[in-house]
């Protein structure tokens, strides 16, 4: 057996932490170099007509959450025809509000958003890392090489959520219940995947503590989160469960039996008369799916209950509507997935080659499939 490396050898956290961060901004920076390579290698267009930077970025759900930041949830009557608007929770939009105060140009205020709350996250993710006895920065380097990684830099909602989420789940770990709470309050509010973290803390708590304890009451604030948001809906609309029926109205999601949900989905993978890039979507999202399945199971496996429990809940959910969508993107949140793959690429060296072989370019691919415009997912 090799010796342990004695404590002063061990890398101190500042430095730890330097690492981390040093892979999260060296990984913009490429994205933002893949962002201006794209666009004038693979545009078709004269040097002087390619895209400008920002509108690069504004595709999708970027342009709904700066209408929510706008001009909240009833909108300018002029501008705002989506519907199911409300499925949007209001976390990001509230903070992309309050950067747009310094930045005044709404998608770069989104990119603020979403590096500055990586950064946050990353600094978590490695902090998770270091408690399991792994390398913070493999962890970090799984999440930002990860095919869905453009998520994590556009303005999207997904670096917020994982700035709560994973400080949250670190001060679980340290046994700062409230703290914890109140961070997974604030998941909450970000995504309706704050429910399903919920879960899983409280299942962490229970064993972690066995017995209640008075700290036991913080445990409420996520779901005041929760009905806070479905209250303020209320509100507006008349419709408690506006959220659930905007996913219904805007994007025809509604609950239904698995089988018939990856039947639905597999119709669609298999489609000829869908865009090639839907069908390779639809494609990856079965697979996330069964990545999912297979997470849980490894997650229960090894005991790790609460993540399970979250993990677990979030597949069910994603697995029973009307077909698989966006699944491929919830990847990014399965925190438990970066922090296994980093380990096992630690024991076995060839995995991490093989992961960082395949899923790099598949990054690269989506990236760019993604800034000119088409869906992935």
């Amino acid at each position: 057996m090799t010796a342990a490396a004695p404590a002063h050898a061990r890398p101190s956290a500042g430095l730890l932490d330097r690492r981390v961060l040093g892979a999260w901004l060296w990984s913009r920076l490429a994205l933002v170099l893949l962002s201006f390579g794209g666009a004038y290698t693979l545009s078709g267009s004269r040097s002087g007509q390619v895209e400008p930077f920002l509108a690069r970025w504004e595709n999708w759900d970027v342009d709904l959450f700066r209408k929510v930041a706008e001009f909240g949830y009833q909108g300018n009557p002029r501008h705002y025809g989506d519907t199911g608007i409300e499925a949007f929770f209001p976390g990001f939009p509230l903070v992309l509000r309050l950067v747009h105060v310094v930045v005044p140009e709404w998608t770069a205020a989104g990119l603020v958003v979403s590096l500055l709350a990586g950064s946050v996250a990353v600094l978590a993710l490695g902090r998770l890392a270091a408690l399991d006895g792994g390398r913070p920065d493999r962890a970090v380097l799984a999440l930002v090489l990860s095919p869905y990684a453009v998520f994590l830099a556009a303005g999207y909602s997904e670096s917020l959520w994982l700035a709560f989420a994973l400080s949250g789940w670190v001060c679980a770990r340290n046994g700062r219940w409230a703290l914890a709470s109140l961070l997974v309050a604030g998941a909450c509010a970000v995504r309706i995947s704050g429910l399903f973290l919920f879960a899983g803390l409280v299942v962490q708590y229970a064993v972690t503590v066995r017995r209640p304890r008075r700290d036991a009451a913080w445990l409420l604030l996520p779901p005041l989160a929760l009905f806070g948001y479905a209250a303020y809906l209320h509100l507006l609309t008349g419709d408690w469960l506006r959220w659930n029926h905007a996913q219904r109205d805007g994007w025809g999601r509604r609950l239904t039996l698995p089988w018939d949900a990856f039947s639905a989905t597999l119709d669609l993978a298999r489609g000829t008369q869908l865009p090639a890039e839907y069908a390779f979507a639809y494609s990856a999202e079965i697979v996330a799916v069964l990545v999912g399945v297979g997470l849980t199971v490894l997650l229960l496996a090894r005991r790790r209950w609460g993540e399970a429990t979250y993990v677990g809940l979030s597949v069910a959910a994603l697995a029973t509507s009307t077909t698989y969508l966006s699944v491929s993107r919830a990847t990014l949140l399965w925190f438990p997935l970066w922090l296994l793959l980093a380990r096992a690429g630690e024991r076995r060296p060839w995995l991490a080659t093989a992961y960082v072989a395949v899923s790099a370019p598949v990054m690269v691919m989506l990236a760019l499939t993604w800034m000119r415009g088409a869906w992935i997912g």
